[in-house]
């Protein structure tokens, strides 16, 4: 599947596109192509159309920026990239880890919580990782919208693209 960054009339990131949602809004004119990528669409006819890789809407949209990430399993699973904060061991189902545990009033809260395996999990129990003798490979913190962008475009494949871009506008 084809991917498309979306820029804001400022240059801003907005977010990213699937590639039939970009040929929509070059059609409707709503947006600059900034690039191209490889990728061609047959069309009617034997018309080949160019897939747009970055486009930069026309108009600004006012958006509203979170200051923070919300914390939820799901960003703690993937500020740690899916690997136990205590083995470093990666695959399999991981759950989250209270440092402090709940039990004694440890908050739900990224610096608190890691990724962890369930054998870790497990074996640590309702103890602090010091009573546990198990250690920490690193210390957490609260990850920043930028890490978690950085984060998602890795994911989707398209980050050398950003990292090109942002060269550009420096």
């Amino acid at each position: 599947m084809e991917q498309c960054i979306l820029l804001n009339a400022d240059y801003s990131f907005m977010n990213v596109v699937d590639w039939r949602r970009a040929l929509r809004l070059v059609v409707k004119e709503k947006v600059t192509v900034l690039s191209y990528s490889e990728r061609f669409i047959q069309g009617v006819e034997g018309m080949r159309i160019r897939v747009p890789a970055v486009m930069k809407l026309i108009k600004l949209i006012r958006s509203v920026y979170r200051t923070h990430v919300p914390f939820s399993k799901r960003n703690v699973l993937i500020r740690d990239n899916f690997t136990c904060g205590y083995c470093a061991s990666q695959g399999g189902r991981m759950t989250i880890d209270h440092i402090v545990p709940r039990s004694r009033g440890g908050p739900s809260t990224f610096e608190n919580c890691v990724c962890c395996c369930r054998t870790c999990n497990t074996r640590k129990g309702s103890r602090t990782p010091h009573e546990a003798r198990m250690y920490l490979k690193r210390r957490p913190q609260h990850p920043t919208i930028y890490e978690f962008l950085r984060l998602r475009l890795r994911r989707l494949g398209i980050q050398d693209l950003w990292a090109e871009l942002e060269m550009g506008s420096s």
